[in-house]
């Protein structure tokens, strides 16, 4: 008899649900939708060239071992740069035993996942945040407990009062947040530091668009502040309350599926024995490959020129929203990353009016309700300006304008 796959399936399997982003982007593939919705980074602005020398350098320099298994920690080189880039970037004291090289970034969520969170443990939350955590955390059967924010971040009156109810961690995108764009002021930072340490929950600092800065001054992580909270205990190699992760995937490319995790030891040590059972290890010969592209200076100005094309393109945006939007629509202005937060007048609805964008008008963006774990943000869309042309942005704006003035009239 045919098996009954329902019935075989774990329990966990209950909470997991398809990626809402992914499910509109099957509909943005058609070559005449104008799309807002993906938080993909310009092609425009890959190294190509770059990536095809380091290949044919690794693969006649090292061929057999790019192409052998390697290290579950990641390729020593490549963690050795980041040790040392990172603790002269971001003020701190970390060595190569604090890195874990993944599998991008999606896939640190994951290894928290399996390290910490047993079913119904509460993880902290911003209202909204990052829905690729939420799907992560979701299998593990995670309950999650919303921050409120506002324009400088977590609200630190509702993050006290949340962190008494014994939470796992908490989860914060500090710089550039997806989907809002916003960024901790430094207060915000430094009090949501405090606050956790007070009351002994860690912080998982999600960081994949902070070098994508337009405009403003560069603020400090919440790892190095929390390394100068700890002082003496940090002065050697972090052992803070901060887990951290960043990425190639916004400053190089998001298909050589790099990130890394930075950790107290003991921390990095056990998250490799879960990418152990998962992996094994992250791609030998990719690593070796962004480990020759971003040496002797390439990197930073890899990311100048990111943010000079992005900037324009946010800058566009933001004036056609000026031009097209009707008055009563809001949004935010974020001073780098990738995504700008609109939220629609009161009666509509983000869901119902994508349907008739794509289908009427053939533009797309993210309803906002997705990034709300426990419901709300039914008029809030996230809007994508990096991937799409200067042209583009200002005819899918124009069109998405029209829409919502309809729907209004």
């Amino acid at each position: 008899m045919p098996t009954s796959w329902e019935k075989q399936y774990a329990q966990r399997t209950q909470k997991m649900s398809s990626s809402a982003i992914r499910e509109i982007l099957k509909v943005t593939q058609f070559p005449d939708v104008i799309s807002f919705a993906g938080g993909l980074p310009s092609p425009d602005v890959f190294p190509i060239a770059e990536f095809k020398e380091a290949y044919d350098v690794i693969l006649n320099e090292q061929g057999p071992q790019s192409l052998q298994y390697s290290l579950t920690e990641g390729y020593p080189p490549l963690r050795a740069y980041l040790a040392e880039e990172t603790s002269q970037r971001i003020d701190i004291r970390i060595s190569a035993d604090n890195i874990l090289i993944t599998n991008g970034s999606q896939q640190v969520a994951d290894l928290l996942g399996k390290v910490f969170i047993d079913p119904g443990d509460k993880i902290l939350v911003e209202e909204p945040t990052y829905l690729g955590a939420l799907q992560a955390w979701r299998a593990y059967q995670a309950e999650f407990v919303t921050v409120p924010t506002d324009e400088d971040g977590m609200i630190p009156a509702a993050l006290e009062e949340k962190l008494k109810s014994n939470p796992k961690f908490i989860y914060a995108l500090p710089t550039f947040q997806n989907p809002t764009g916003i960024s901790y002021s430094l207060e915000r930072r430094q009090q949501i530091v405090e606050l956790a340490n007070q009351y002994g929950v860690p912080i998982f600092e999600d960081d994949p668009y902070g070098r994508l800065q337009f405009e403003g001054e560069e603020l400090p992580t919440l790892i190095s502040l929390d390394s100068q909270y700890h002082g003496e205990a940090c002065a050697e190699s972090y052992q803070g309350n901060v887990i951290y992760t960043s990425t190639f995937s916004k400053i190089l490319a998001p298909g050589i599926r790099l990130a890394w995790v930075i950790a107290p030891k003991e921390v990095t040590a056990k998250i490799v024995q879960a990418k152990q059972g998962v992996d094994l290890h992250t791609s030998t010969i990719n690593q070796m490959v962004a480990h020759h592209v971003i040496h002797e200076g390439f990197l930073n100005k890899q990311i100048a020129m990111i943010r000079e094309v992005y900037k324009k393109r946010r800058d566009i945006m933001m004036q056609a929203m000026q031009e097209y939007f009707p008055a009563s629509v809001t949004w935010t202005h974020p001073k780098g990353g990738l995504f700008i937060w609109v939220t629609l007048p009161e009666g509509l609805n983000a869901a119902e009016l994508l349907k008739i964008a794509v289908d009427q008008k053939r533009v797309a963006f993210v309803p906002g309700a997705p990034f709300y774990p426990n419901g709300g943000g039914e008029r809030t869309c996230r809007m994508n300006f990096s991937n799409a042309t200067e042209e583009g942005i200002r005819e899918g704006v124009s069109r998405l304008g029209e829409v919502i003035s309809e729907q209004l009239g």
